[in-house]
């Protein structure tokens, strides 16, 4: 395992990090609590996790009703003094569920709770790392920034960063920051995969000016980009997109790039998942893509495979390239 500094924060972190969304569900939805992975599974990802040398967990306040912050924190107090001090959280605020669904509310008082609840679920008083889970149109920047100064002084979080963001949304916040000095993000967490790269230009090189750090999620897609589907044909039941169908299937020619992928990964002795997690990992400003465990394989065999893989520039841009219209 490689490290890197995330950004300005001078924290050292592993080059991938663990995805803790599926620990008791699938995200956020309380629909899906339950249909994520049990306790023990979710023991033995974290346990396969720090024995590849992974440093970083992601969590947040609204995974699974707090399942994956329960989970987490009952393993670390498993863990001995030295696996605790190394293992850093990094957690996220701000999303709302309720019967009606979900909505974002990034308003001091709901950062400070949001983060205390988390923090208790998780048997911690602090934490290294805490992420605003979506942009709120209806809550000022510069109160959201006020309310993460907040939990900053009061000493449960060191570093900020945020998830979900536009470039005019990231260039807003840092501008206010400067403005009223406010603690600034340090890094955003967007979706970014072979097949989502719409920020690989102007947010990619906003955090390139302002030295932030990168830790994408989804880089496999929700999966697509391991195989595991087929065109014209609907995802199983309970497989992801199945599960949230908001993730529609990909159209015939992204089928057949996955299927060029595939024919790569086979020659590299690799799966079409592990290579499509390199091929991030790969991207230069890349801090630390987001892999979560499988729910349904070996919890983190594409994470063991995507190690071994060392791909070029040149590679890079080819495979890029098959999917550069899709």
């Amino acid at each position: 395992m490689q490290y890197r500094k995330l950004g300005p924060t001078g924290l050292e972190v592993s080059r991938i990090a663990l995805g803790c969304g599926s620990f008791g569900g699938v995200g956020s939805p309380a629909a899906l609590i339950g249909h994520g992975l049990d306790e023990t599974a979710s023991f033995a990802a974290m346990d396969e996790a720090r024995a590849l040398g992974i440093t970083l967990f992601d969590t947040a306040f609204s995974y699974a009703g707090g399942a994956s912050d329960r989970m987490i924190g009952r393993w670390l107090a498993r863990q001995d003094g030295e696996a605790r001090k190394r293992i850093r959280i990094a957690t996220k605020v701000g999303t709302v569920v309720s019967a009606g669904g979900m909505r974002m509310d990034l308003s001091p008082r709901t950062i400070a709770d949001h983060l205390s609840r988390s923090l208790e679920r998780l048997g911690l008083d602090h934490v290294d790392f805490c992420l605003s889970h979506g942009p709120d149109a209806q809550t000022p920047i510069e109160a959201t920034l006020e309310g993460f100064a907040a939990v900053v002084e009061a000493g449960q979080v060191s570093h900020i960063g945020a998830c979900n963001v536009t470039p005019e949304e990231l260039l807003a916040a840092l501008a206010a920051s400067d403005r009223l000095g406010l603690p600034r993000f340090g890094w955003i967490q967007n979706a970014y995969s072979l097949m989502s790269r719409t920020d690989e230009s102007e947010l990619f090189a906003i955090c390139r000016d302002h030295e932030l750090g990168i830790t994408p999620y989804s880089p496999v897609a929700g999966g697509v980009l391991t195989g595991k589907y087929t065109h014209g044909q609907p995802a199983p039941r309970e497989s992801r997109l199945g599960l949230r169908p908001e993730g529609a299937l990909p159209s015939r020619a992204t089928f057949d790039a996955i299927d060029r992928l595939r024919q790569h990964a086979e020659a590299l002795g690799v799966s079409a998942g592990a290579l499509a997690l390199a091929w991030v990992m790969g991207h230069p400003q890349v801090t630390a893509p987001i892999a979560g465990p499988s729910r349904t394989g070996e919890h983190l065999r594409l994470v063991r495979e995507a190690l071994t893989v060392e791909l070029d520039d040149h590679s890079r841009d080819r495979i890029g390239s098959w999917f550069a219209k899709h």
